[in-house]
C-alpha cells in the first residue's frame, strides 16, 4: 500500500478512536468523508503533546517519552504502545541509509540527555549500542579525553564508526580536540539547551569539519511526538524513510498544504499509529519534489525547545 493510501486508512482510523485529534478535526470541520488526499487531512499542532493524552484507542503505554524542553517551557509526553514498534522504526530508518547496525561502532555523546528520564533520542541510540557487535559502542558524558583516544583507537584500525551527539557536546569535544577522522560519521541531532548562543548550521558545521577533519556533518531529524527520524549526510538536506513523508503548510492558511515548496512543516509519521499520525510542526522548510527537505529555522511564535538549531 502506498503512503497516501495508508496515510488515509490510518486518518479515518484515529479520526473514530483519537478522541483529542477527533476534537481538533471537529473544530476544523474536516470529517473523514470530505477528505480524499494526504494534504486536505487535518494536522495537530504538536503543541497538544504538551497538555494533552494523545492516544489512539485505550492502552497501558510500555513507555513515555519527554522532550527536553527548556525550565521555561512545558514539555512534550508522547504515551508509546509498543517500544518493539518505536525501535523497529528507529532501525529500519538508520539502516536504510547506512547499512547495517552491527557493523558500525556507535558513539553516543549526549550530555544533559543521559542526565534525565524519558529521552526518545538516548533510547534510540541506546538501542544502536546492544545491536552493535563493537565492544568500544557505548554513551560519553563529559568524557572527551576519553572519547579523544578512544576514537583515534577505532580510526588506526579503519573501524566504521558513528560519533551522534547533541550539538553543544559535539562543539565542547570539537574546542577540546582537533582531530582527522576518515572512518567515523559525525551526526549531530541539534541541542544548545541554553549552553551556549544559538549558531546558524553553517556555523556548527564550518566549526565541526574544519576541528574534525570530516568532509560533511550528518544530522538526524527526529522529535518526541514521532517514532521515526529523517536524515541529512551533509548540507542539511534530509530524507524520510518510506513511512514518514513531510509536507508544508502556508504561514499565512494552515490549512493550505502543499507537498512541495516552502512552508511550515507538518509531518505524517506512520508508525505513530498508537498517537497521532499528522503532526503540524513550528520548524520552517522547504519540501523538494523528490521528497527531500530541508529545516531552515522556527516560527517566531512557537516555543524554543530543547532540540532548536537555527538554521537561517
Amino acid at each position: 500500500m502506498s503512503l497516501p493510501d495508508a496515510a488515509l486508512q490510518l486518518f479515518n482510523i484515529q479520526y473514530q478512536r483519537n478522541p483529542v485529534y477527533k476534537q481538533w478535526c471537529d473544530t476544523l470541520k474536516v470529517a473523514p468523508e470530505n477528505v480524499q488526499d494526504i494534504t486536505q487531512i487535518p494536522f495537530l499542532p504538536v503543541s497538544f503533546f504538551k497538555t494533552r493524552q494523545v492516544v489512539c484507542g485505550s492502552f497501558e503505554p510500555e513507555a513515555l517519552f519527554e522532550s527536553s524542553g527548556t525550565t521555561q517551557t512545558v514539555n512534550s509526553r508522547h504515551l508509546v504502545k509498543e517500544l518493539a514498534l518505536y525501535e523497529q522504526s528507529c532501525v529500519a530508518a538508520f539502516e536504510r541509509e547506512y547499512g547495517a547496525i552491527a557493523e558500525w561502532c556507535v558513539i553516543g555523546l549526549l550530555p544533559a540527555y543521559l542526565e534525565r528520564k524519558n529521552s526518545s533520542l538516548v533510547h534510540m541510540v541506546n538501542q544502536f549500542i546492544a545491536i552493535s557487535a563493537v565492544p568500544e559502542s557505548g554513551f560519553y558524558l563529559y568524557e572527551y579525553d576519553k572519547l579523544y583516544h578512544t576514537l583515534q583507537q577505532l580510526e588506526a584500525r579503519g573501524q566504521k564508526t558513528l560519533l551522534i551527539g547533541v550539538t553543544f557536546g559535539l562543539l565542547d569535544f570539537a574546542e577540546a580536540h582537533t582531530m582527522q577522522l576518515q572512518h567515523t560519521v559525525v551526526m549531530e541531532t541539534g541541542g544548545m539547551k541554553g549552553r551556549r548562543r544559538e549558531l546558524t548550521r553553517e556555523e556548527v558545521h564550518g566549526f565541526l569539519t574544519e576541528r574534525l577533519g570530516v568532509p560533511h556533518i550528518h544530522s538526524e531529524y527526529g522529535m518526541t511526538e514521532l517514532l521515526s527520524q529523517a536524515y541529512s549526510k551533509g548540507a542539511g538536506l534530509y530524507r524520510c524513510p518510506p513511512w514518514m513523508k513531510i509536507v508544508v503548510r502556508d504561514e499565512e492558511d494552515p490549512l493550505l498544504v502543499r507537498e512541495h515548496g516552502r512552508g511550515v512543516i507538518n509531518i505524517i509519521d506512520l508508525a505513530n499509529r498508537d498517537s497521532c499520525a499528522f503532526i503540524a510542526t513550528d520548524d520552517v522548510g522547504i519540501v523538494y519534489e523528490d521528497g527531500s527537505f530541508e529545516v531552515r529555522g522556527r516560527m517566531d511564535v512557537s516555543d524554543i525547545r530543547g532540540c532548536s538549531l537555527l538554521m537561517v
